[in-house]
């Protein structure tokens, strides 16, 4: 993927562990507390629903006159009207707030993620990082629709029940208020339960899919060595554990759930016999004995909320792990900043430097090297070096540990990281290409470029027999649902994108470790070839296009 200089220019970063509020799986705002209580309403509808229904059964076989029972049949319609109707402008109301919610904290953490890009991103892959990102701030959000707003609305459909039943039958409905208490100890027992198994089959499941991935992509290496079954084994493994895990948490869902029906089992018995021994018509009766069931039903979504609270406390943890990091670089104090001089491709140098991603640890150098402006330079050396390392020092995605690394002689760590971003344009291995339009991935890295311009930028990189081939040109959509791209159509657009943007200098990172000889030399020697007076610096251990530098810099193992 190319990856450019942030636009606008991201905040200040401070040097110390960075202070941000602790992601709360359960908020309450004024829509929710609407949504909640227009569910406690839709809720109670049910109830009251199902014991009118009850009284109307029981009269109604008593074969009053009609007129007394017009009452009941008004009331029966009005709450099965009302439960609906009340759930709708509960989902409404609780989803616009959800995705409001979701809009709002998809941008914030977004703005804390991307000054830890990439040192503080840990060892997963980006689509698998992104994809957890996303996953776990929906299922934190989620938890405004699947806890807040049901236990919301249980709490008041319960303790409205219980309150209008012990007008009828005060017995009844202490019985009601014990039924609420006992649901509630149950719902703290399975959220409990819930959060000791939650992160077993989160975990569970993250080995069986990194365990799939690795099989599915050395499955041609794994043939020739003979180590399928191995592999196969591994996976075996991995998914009996998800099994177990997950076998292991629905027992205890399970037991939450049947532990609320024994509670309203018990309930209704028991309000049975009182209302047997009581001196209420027959109708009362049946709408006393109706109450712990419909109840009953209102109070089960506890069990799924306990579900979903618990998995959402895991997720918040998991991006809590992963934001309140230190970037990897500092913003310098904008009474310190130094401006560097505008136009030209700049000179670079680093004066026994060293850096590392991890503290403790060296992962390069010390090391001196001179960049002249224009410059070809093909950096090479053994696995673990620091070649890619340098590289995310060169662009500014990592501080240097020791040692200085200069821009035409100004020292970086006094330069805004905007203005040095802005001369620097990386293509590493794995181009990403959007899901979008052709003009789309290019204006990435020149939001204000004409088509003329992005056409040209195309063609500088060897597309130009490509683009004349597309039915729609640069509105032809790339990617999921769209045209199909080969490995070196996407290493071409990545070098596409660079040259669009018009940074003077390019970082390639092993830019064709997985295209094939021919393809490979020739995408080296169009980059060459087109990019004019810019500097290329190119990380590289396949020997591939190190005819085409002006000079090679081997780097020594690190000793980490």
């Amino acid at each position: 993927m190319t990856q450019l200089a942030h636009r606008p220019s991201p905040p200040a970063v401070p040097d110390h562990p960075v202070t941000r509020p602790r992601t709360r799986p359960v908020t309450l705002s004024p829509g929710l507390i609407i949504a909640g209580l227009l569910g406690g309403v839709a809720a109670a509808s049910g109830i009251a629903l199902t014991t009118t229904s009850g009284w109307l059964i029981v009269r109604a076989d008593e074969q009053p006159q009609i007129l007394l029972l017009i009452t009941a049949i008004v009331a029966v319609r009005t709450f099965g009207l009302a439960r609906p109707v009340f759930r709708y402008w509960e989902r409404l109301r609780s989803h616009d707030a959800a995705l409001t919610d979701l809009a709002e904290r998809r941008t914030s953490t977004y703005a804390v993620l991307v000054p830890l890009t990439p040192a503080r991103l840990g060892a997963r892959g980006r689509s698998d990082l992104l994809t957890g990102v996303v996953d776990d701030l929906t299922d934190v959000v989620d938890a405004s629709v699947r806890v807040t707003v049901p236990v919301l609305g249980a709490l008041v459909a319960g303790v409205g029940a219980a309150a209008l039943t012990a007008l009828v039958h005060p017995g009844a409905g202490l019985v009601l208020a014990g039924m609420l208490l006992a649901v509630a100890g149950v719902a703290f027992v399975a959220d409990r339960l819930e959060s000791r198994t939650q992160r077993e089959v989160l975990d569970a499941r993250a080995e069986a899919a990194r365990v799939a991935q690795l099989t599915a992509e050395h499955a041609d290496e794994l043939r020739s060595i003979g180590g399928v079954n191995t592999a196969t084994g591994w996976l075996r493994e991995a998914h009996h554990r998800v099994r177990v895990s997950v076998a292991r948490q629905s027992r205890g869902r399970a037991l939450s759930a049947a532990a609320v029906l024994v509670i309203t089992g018990v309930a209704t018995l028991t309000t049975a016999v009182l209302a047997a021994g009581s001196d209420a018509s027959g109708p009362v009766r049946g709408l006393l004995v109706l109450a712990p069931v419909a109840t009953g039903e209102a109070l089960g979504v506890l069990t799924e909320a306990t579900r979903s609270l618990a998995r959402a406390r895991a997720c918040g943890q998991r991006l809590d792990a992963l934001l309140d990091q230190s970037p990897a670089v500092v913003e310098p104090a904008a009474n310190d900043a130094t401006p560097l001089r505008p136009g030209g491709t700049p000179r670079l140098a680093i004066d026994r430097l060293s850096a590392a991603w991890l503290p403790g640890r060296t992962h390069l150098g010390p090391l001196d090297l001179v960049i002249e402006p224009g410059e070809r330079v093909a950096i090479t050396g053994p696995n673990g070096s620091g070649k890619s390392t340098l590289l995310a020092v060169l662009a500014r995605h990592l501080d240097p540990t020791t040692g200085t690394y200069t821009v035409d002689g100004v020292d970086v760590t006094r330069v805004p990281l905007e203005h040095v971003r802005s001369l620097i344009a990386l293509v590493d291995d794995e181009p990403h290409v959007l899901a979008a339009s052709l003009r789309a991935n290019l204006a990435l890295a020149a939001p204000g470029a004409t088509d003329d311009l992005l056409e040209a930028a195309l063609r500088r990189a060897g597309l130009g027999i490509w683009f004349d081939g597309l039915p729609d040109g640069l509105d032809s959509r790339l990617g999921a649902g769209g045209l199909g791209i080969s490995g070196g159509e996407r290493t071409r657009l990545a070098i596409a994108r660079a040259i669009a943007s018009d940074r003077p200098v390019i970082l390639l990172d092993e830019p064709v470790a997985h295209l094939d000889h021919p393809t490979a030399h020739a995408v080296i020697d169009d980059l060459v070839h087109h990019v004019g007076e810019k500097s290329v610096i190119m990380v590289t251990h396949h020997g591939i296009g190190l005819e085409r530098m002006d000079r090679i810099v081997s780097i020594p193992g690190t000793e980490g």
